[in-house]
């Protein structure tokens, strides 16, 4: 198979970034040659500052502009939306709560969210949170998480989980096996927890095994060391972790996407060769890209994708790792709406956020 066509099967599997508002040269080059899967939302792609009619019809042209160049009809349209500060659209899309002041109306809430997701033409909303607000000096997570035990967590996730999928939104339960003990931010360097697999077995990982009961459909992984159970690798590359724990253990039979690699606590590996091969072996099926770092040129996209080809041609990454990759995101995809942007009407809007003013008044 020509490097093209590899490059372009890497897309069977590849979520991006795209730099603005409008496709640049280097998004439409991207898209063409791997031709992703998915594209990965952030504040960038809206026009802040301008009418709601406007903006959403420079989005939607902006989606129709994507499936043009990577001849996709059918793609995942995510974006991170847990609300809080996790929040990219400008007004007038409801600002929910972060996940913790949300947890008492976390169906109701995730309803909402989905109407107005797929309002902009977005299908998979990287939520819920599944990780635990156990360490109050975490600086990525805390509230974000919906409780500080292992059942509060849970119950909430559940709720936003079967929000979602209410209105045909795919949800994706995060960071396995759990980053809510952290001290540091996975943006800016690697954490390391030096919990047991025991320990993860009796707090971190009752959510993500209540959720995996409920058929949630992805799991995102944590860039994140374990020492005592894979000191190798953090856990977007650990076989032990995502295979053995997760597959094997938690019987996860759906799709496993990694935490953006150009996060700083993994950024560094994926420039190495081999590196790809690792992540499919651990047992990922999707990776991410955000292009957010200074230093994610499109050539750093591509060298990951030609890592991907020159892994195959050399026989270093198994082929039937990667289908059995391939079958388990086609059915997923199948299974994703695809939805066309359009603007919702006022009293929908005005019932959202007075659903806002009901979370700030009603205790945890």
């Amino acid at each position: 198979m020509s490097t093209s066509s590899q490059l372009e099967r890497f897309g069977n599997h590849l979520l991006i970034g795209i730099s603005a508002t409008h496709l640049n040269d280097d998004d439409k080059r991207l898209l063409s040659t791997v031709k992703p899967i998915g594209i990965v939302f952030y504040g960038k792609n809206f026009q802040a500052g301008r009418h709601y009619e406007v903006w959403l019809q420079t989005f939607k042209e902006l989606s129709a502009q994507i499936r043009l160049y990577a001849e996709r009809d059918a793609m995942f349209m995510t974006l991170d939306h847990e609300g809080g500060r996790v929040h990219r659209p400008p007004f007038p899309i409801t600002r929910f709560p972060e996940a913790y002041l949300a947890s008492s109306h976390a169906r109701e809430v995730a309803v909402c969210a989905a109407i107005e997701l797929k309002s902009m033409g977005i299908n998979v909303s990287w939520a819920p949170d599944a990780d635990i607000y156990s360490n109050p000096n975490n600086p990525i997570i805390g509230t974000r998480a919906f409780g500080t035990t292992p059942d509060s967590a849970t119950l909430g996730a559940l709720s936003y989980l079967d929000g979602l999928r209410s209105e045909g939104i795919i949800g994706c339960a995060k960071h396995f096996p759990g980053h809510g003990d952290t001290s540091t931010d996975s943006h800016l360097e690697l954490p390391v927890l030096h919990l047991t697999k025991e320990e993860l077995q009796t707090r971190e990982l009752l959510p993500f095994q209540a959720l995996i009961g409920a058929k949630v459909p992805m799991v995102m992984t944590a860039h994140i060391l374990f020492p005592k159970i894979d000191a190798n690798v953090p856990a977007t590359l650990s076989k032990t972790i995502l295979t053995g724990i997760l597959r094997e253990e938690l019987g996860f039979e759906g799709v496993i996407v990694s935490d953006d690699l150009d996060m700083k606590a993994v950024a560094d590996m994926y420039a190495k060769p081999g590196t790809v091969t690792q992540t499919f072996n651990a047992g990922c099926d999707l990776l991410m890209v955000s292009r957010n770092l200074p230093s994610s040129s499109i050539e750093r996209t591509i060298a990951i994708a030609q890592d991907f080809a020159d892994s195959i041609n050399n026989g270093s990454l198994d082929e039937e790792i990667v289908e059995s990759a391939k079958i388990r995101v086609d059915k997923l995809l199948a299974m994703t709406g695809q939805y066309e942007a359009h603007l919702l009407d006022k009293e929908i809007l005005r019932r959202h956020a007075e659903l806002v003013i009901d979370c700030a008044f009603t205790n945890q």
